[in-house]
């Protein structure tokens, strides 16, 4: 029944794409159109080795002046597009407006780009950002758990999701500076079972890198569990 049904729905309701809202030809990226996808903007090397920052000029495999001064807790992050023009405008359909069917292709992306910059062999689990239960109930989603689940599925990785937990609620990072964001989340994880933590390398997922704040406390909470290492990778990047 689902079967016919589907393809006459599209004809009364033809399914539009929620950032141009033109009609979406089925291409395998659904809900977005086949232009909305294309026009993602992907970021490409070259990166800094550890932090994953687009550095004009920098040779492969060298970390920037930042990572050379403090380096962060994680081995490596990478984000796979820009956080602008519709790579923004997905992230806020999908956080924001509850357009949960865009973490399939945004997830699909993740897979598909993130795979260059990270060792998707050496991975023992995919491990989504938390949010505090009362954020969790207000949205009845996470971004987050939903883009890892694409990911785990397509990379084949095992998706934990029970593994970090968010103690204590945090105000929203884009609100505050960089001294703030650090601050506003020190102590606001910690990992539930250590022991599954103990000797893994994790891939720690979230939908939008700032300064790494959040990323790096995630990270840090899992090698204090024992972790042997952690990275991490971001669907948008904050140039």
């Amino acid at each position: 029944m689902i079967a016919w049904l589907a393809p006459l729905l599209d004809l009364v309701f033809p399914p539009l794409c929620p950032l141009c809202e033109r009609r979406v030809d089925r291409h395998g990226h659904d809900p977005l159109c086949a232009g909305c996808w294309a026009a993602l903007p992907r970021l490409r090397p070259p990166f800094c080795a550890r932090c994953g920052r687009p550095v004009p000029g920098l040779p492969p495999a060298e970390v920037c002046e930042a990572c050379r001064r403090a380096p962060p807790p994680f081995a490596y992050a990478r984000a796979v597009a820009a956080y602008r023009d519709g790579m923004r405008e997905a992230i806020h359909q999908l956080k924001f407006r509850g357009r949960v069917a865009l973490a399939r292709p945004l997830g699909d992306l993740l897979a598909e780009e993130g795979g260059a910059g990270v060792p998707v062999e050496a991975i023992d689990g995919i491990v989504p950002v938390p949010l505090h239960p009362r954020r969790l109930a207000e949205r009845g989603f996470n971004q987050a758990e939903l883009l890892a689940a694409r990911l785990a599925r397509r990379w084949r990785r095992p998706l934990l999701t029970r593994l970090l937990v968010r103690t204590r609620p945090t105000r929203p990072q884009s609100e505050l500076d960089e001294a703030e964001r650090r601050r506003n989340v020190t102590g606001a994880f910690r990992a539930r079972d250590p022991a599954a933590a103990a000797g893994r390398h994790l891939l720690v997922v979230d939908d939008v890198l700032t300064t790494g704040s959040t990323l790096g406390e995630c990270s840090r909470v899992l090698l204090a569990a024992g972790a042997r290492a952690v990275g991490v990778l971001a669907l948008a990047r904050v140039e």
